[in-house]
């Protein structure tokens, strides 16, 4: 990544879809940048074209029109071969849906990243338990997902979004599946990843889970209508 470039740089990006004789244009000319060690969260309703945004930031998707600059290096041109290679070491992604595998102990769900990465079975191990004890579940290596609450899950996603050292942690909807105190703990421990330097994407709908953020974009009818600051008074209310 180069050391001057924005983290993020999104150029009158479009995105439409097309079924049959039927257009729907998902984003109709975003511009963006997030800087090195931003915490954003994105926000706006069902429809508004934030999921979208979500799938061409994380390399998912590509744009109809317009440009997308990760770390300074133009990926909506990429082969998808090219994309697989940035989405697994360049972007960590946390879901709403945990997207664990149910068969596997957490420590080995955080590694398969690294598996995909090619990083040696030596290496492996303790990359993934460093990232669980980052999370606040050294003590759990073992536990499969069905023995873990929902907020711990949670915890083991975001764990396997850090092992990789990426860029950029994109979050979509992460609290959407947790009761009022698992979403506590899970906000909480992406204040402590914003405040350790890490980069923070956060998609939602939820007013006062973008609170949390130190910037909020909106987006709605797939056009940002506001970027702006959150005052520290709001993210605590």
């Amino acid at each position: 990544m180069s050391p001057s470039a924005p983290v993020v740089s999104v150029d009158g990006v479009r995105k439409t879809y097309r079924s049959g004789s039927i257009e729907f244009e998902a984003l109709r000319g975003v511009d963006m940048e997030i800087e090195a060690g931003e915490y954003v969260a994105v926000i706006g309703p069902s429809g508004s074209g934030k999921s979208t945004l979500m799938n061409i930031l994380g390399c998912l998707d590509v744009p109809t029109q317009g440009s997308y600059h990760l770390g300074g290096e133009d990926v909506s041109t990429m082969s998808e071969a090219s994309l697989a290679h940035v989405r697994n070491r360049r972007i960590g992604f946390v879901f709403q849906q945990f997207n664990l595998l149910p068969s596997l102990p957490a420590w080995r769900n955080v590694e398969l990243p690294l598996m995909y990465a090619g990083v040696p079975r030596s290496q492996r191990r303790e990359r993934a338990a460093r990232a669980l004890e980052r999370v606040g579940l050294g003590d759990r290596l073992e536990n499969r997902p069905g023995e873990l609450s929902g907020g711990q899950q949670q915890r083991v996603a975001v764990a396997r979004a850090l092992v990789t050292e990426p860029d950029i942690i994109l979050a979509d909807e992460p609290t959407g599946n947790l009761d009022s105190g698992s979403t506590e703990a899970v906000l909480a421990l992406l204040d402590e990843l914003h405040a350790s330097g890490r980069t923070i994407v956060l998609i939602t709908h939820e007013h006062e889970v973008a609170a949390r953020a130190g910037r909020r974009l909106t987006i709605r009818d797939g056009l940002i209508t506001a970027d702006e600051l959150v005052l520290a008074t709001e993210a605590v209310r």
